[in-house]
């Protein structure tokens, strides 16, 4: 199976959280790290060190969308919360199904939320890539 990971985070989360949130995501659909392909957030977390140092050390490569795309793509889950911070209604979902090219109803894991030990959060969301 081949997947495209969507995610959103706190500013300053740790490495570690986001490596967690991304290994419960991947497991609760049954999918491995050898199944990432894309990886995808929003332009506004292109200097995130925790994010940046996964990605890298996974050697992914990943794509930051701007808000404006991300608010194009249909959603299961927009926030409200989530427009007033980043200006779109979604971060994780929207950019797991850009960086797929697919639809909504490819979406494995919709929004998988974790909040660490040093109380920052990480979303992961998972869609399939259309073989």
């Amino acid at each position: 199976m081949k997947v495209a990971l969507g995610i959103g985070c706190d500013r300053g989360t740790p490495t570690a959280t986001i490596a967690q949130g991304i290994a419960e995501a991947l497991a609760a659909c049954a999918a491995t790290l050898a199944d990432v392909r894309a990886v995808a957030s929003i332009d506004l977390k292109a200097d995130e060190p925790g994010l940046l140092q996964v990605v890298e050390e996974n050697g992914w490569c990943c794509s930051f969308y701007p808000a404006a795309a991300l608010a194009e793509v249909a959603v299961p889950h927009p926030s409200e919360t989530v427009r007033r911070h980043t200006g779109t209604p979604s971060v994780s979902e929207a950019a797991a199904l850009l960086a797929a090219n697919a639809g909504p109803s490819l979406l494995l894991i919709e929004k998988h939320k974790l909040r660490g030990p040093d109380g920052r959060h990480v979303t992961v969301s998972i869609a399939r890539i259309s073989q």
